[in-house]
């Protein structure tokens, strides 16, 4: 079966906006007993995340680890052999080639023009391979 790809456009240009807006959707898929692997477009852009994750809200605690250091969490962030999960979220500027190993897969795009057209490639690149994906504007 087809995974499910959801594209969701922020209105700002701040990168932190976009990664706390992937940090609350995590969470959300957390609460709902979903594995989550969090791609990443470097080791330090998974450390990076791996932090935020950690500390983007006060009241919040969604145990997580990095793919590099053998961690059961049920988030996962790395960036590189994927890891068997319900959802993946792509924080990578390309579309990942191992996408179809999840059932839905998520996406982020924001006003950063730059960001924006990595955002247009990725969609394009997923309906060429006969995906439908939902764009939703935040």
């Amino acid at each position: 079966m087809a995974p499910r790809v959801d594209f969701y456009v922020l209105p700002g240009s701040e990168d932190r906006a976009r990664l706390v807006y992937a940090c609350r959707l995590v969470e959300k898929a957390y609460l709902q007993d979903c594995r989550v692997y969090v791609h990443t477009a470097g080791p330090a852009e998974a450390e990076a995340f791996d932090e935020l994750l950690w500390t983007f809200a006060d009241r919040s605690f969604v145990p997580h680890g990095l793919a590099d250091a053998g961690t059961e969490s049920p988030v996962v962030i790395g960036a590189g052999e994927p890891v068997a999960a319900d959802l993946l979220v792509n924080l990578a500027p390309e579309a990942p080639d191992f996408y179809e190993r999840y059932p839905r897969v998520v996406e982020f795009v924001d006003a950063d023009p730059a960001r924006r057209d990595q955002g247009r490639r990725r969609f394009a690149w997923y309906r060429e391979r006969g995906l439908a994906p939902e764009t939703h504007k935040i």
